[in-house]
C-alpha cells in the first residue's frame, strides 16, 4: 500500500499520515465483530462448554467437523442464544427439531448441491416432506459414510419401506441381506429426475448394468424383455424362481392366453384344479386339469426366453 506524499517537515507532515493510520484502526476495531460473526464465529469450541453431547467422537470425524464450519451456518440465532445464556436469561433456542423440512433442506442443500443432491427438491421424498434429518444425523452418525443414522442404509430404507423389507425375506432375492448389496446399489434417494429414484434412466437399463447376458442384440427379442425387465420380475423378492412376479407357466399365460397346439387348453386357467375332460359345447379354454402345469413349465422348451441369435430362434428354443 502507498501513501500520498506530504509536503513539509515536522509534525504537520505527520497528520495525514497518523489520521489514515488511525481510521484504518477504528476500521478495524469497528469491523472485527461483523467478522467474527461469520463462517469462523460461533465455532465448535465456543459452543462445547454447554453442548457436549453434540461434538462425539463421531462428529469430530465427519466432514462437518474437518471443514471447521461455523454452528450459525446451520443454526439460527446463535449470537442471540449465546448472550442470552451468558447474561442467565431465555433467549431463542437454535434447535432444528422443530424447522419445517423444506426449510431444513434449503440450509443443507446451500452446501450439499453439486453431488447426487442437486435434484433432491423435485423427488419424492422432497414432495412428502422427508427431511434431510430424517435420514441423516450430523451430530450422531452410525455409518462409515454419508453420516446415517443406521449402520447400512437397508435399515434406514426399511424404516419406512415395510412392504419392501417385506419382499426381502422371500426364498428368491437380491443379496441383500447377504451384504452384498445395498439399496443404493440401485436407487439414488435424492434423485427426483427419473422413476423411483433409480440410478439409470430406464429400470431396464439399470437391470443391464449387472446382468449383461441379458442387454441383447438379439436376432430375435422377446417384447416384454425388451419394453421392460419388472414386467415379468418382482425385483425386491419373489417367492417363485428367479424373482418371478408369478409362477410359470402362468406368467407366461397372462400374454399367451392360446396355446396354439400346446399341451392342455394352453389358457391361463388351465390348472391342476380344473375338470378331467371339458364339458360338451365348452368354449375354448375352459379349465381343465393340466398335469404338465405343476412341476414343469414353458421355460423348459423356450429356454433362450430373452433373447435368441440362433437362425431357428424365433419360439427362443435356441
Amino acid at each position: 500500500m502507498t501513501f500520498p506524499r506530504v509536503r513539509g517537515s515536522g509534525i504537520l507532515s505527520m497528520k495525514p499520515l497518523a489520521w489514515l493510520v488511525g481510521s484504518v484502526l477504528v476500521a478495524a476495531v469497528v469491523c472485527a465483530p461483523t467478522a467474527a460473526q461469520g463462517q469462523a464465529a460461533w465455532s465448535a469450541s465456543d459452543c462445547a462448554s454447554c453442548h457436549d453431547k453434540a461434538l462425539s467422537p463421531a462428529y469430530s470425524k465427519s466432514g462437518h467437523a474437518r471443514v471447521e464450519q461455523s454452528c450459525a451456518k446451520c443454526h439460527s440465532n446463535v449470537a442471540e442464544h449465546f448472550k442470552a445464556q451468558s447474561e442467565g436469561t431465555d433467549g431463542p433456542v437454535p434447535s432444528l427439531k422443530h424447522v419445517k423440512a423444506a426449510d431444513l433442506n434449503a440450509t443443507c442443500l446451500s452446501c450439499h448441491e453439486k453431488a447426487t443432491q442437486e435434484s433432491f427438491m423435485s423427488s419424492m421424498h422432497a414432495r412428502r416432506n422427508v427431511a434431510c434429518s430424517s435420514c441423516h444425523s450430523v451430530h450422531s452418525p452410525k455409518s462409515a459414510t454419508g453420516q446415517l443414522k443406521t449402520k447400512k442404509d437397508t435399515e434406514l430404507c426399511y424404516s419406512c419401506h415395510k412392504a419392501e423389507r417385506a419382499k426381502m425375506n422371500r426364498t428368491s432375492h437380491h443379496p441383500v441381506r447377504e451384504g452384498k448389496m445395498g439399496c443404493t446399489s440401485c436407487h439414488n434417494p435424492h434423485e427426483g429426475t427419473r422413476p423411483k429414484m433409480i440410478k439409470a434412466e430406464t429400470v431396464s437399463e439399470l437391470c443391464y448394468q449387472c446382468h449383461t447376458e441379458k442387454r441383447g442384440p438379439f436376432l430375435f427379442e422377446h417384447a416384454p424383455v425388451r419394453e421392460d425387465c419388472v414386467s415379468c420380475h418382482d425385483v425386491h423378492g419373489s417367492n417363485h424362481k428367479r424373482l418371478l412376479s408369478q409362477k410359470a407357466p402362468t406368467l407366461c399365460y397372462n400374454c399367451h392366453i392360446s396355446g396354439s397346439g400346446h399341451f392342455g387348453s394352453g389358457d391361463n386357467y388351465s390348472t391342476e384344479k380344473g375338470v378331467p375332460i371339458a364339458p360338451t359345447g365348452a368354449p375354448t379354454g375352459y379349465p381343465t386339469v393340466n398335469s404338465r402345469f405343476v412341476g414343469r413349465s414353458c421355460l423348459n422348451c423356450h429356454i433362450n426366453i430373452h433373447g435368441s441369435n440362433s437362425p431357428s430362434g424365433a419360439y427362443f428354443t435356441r
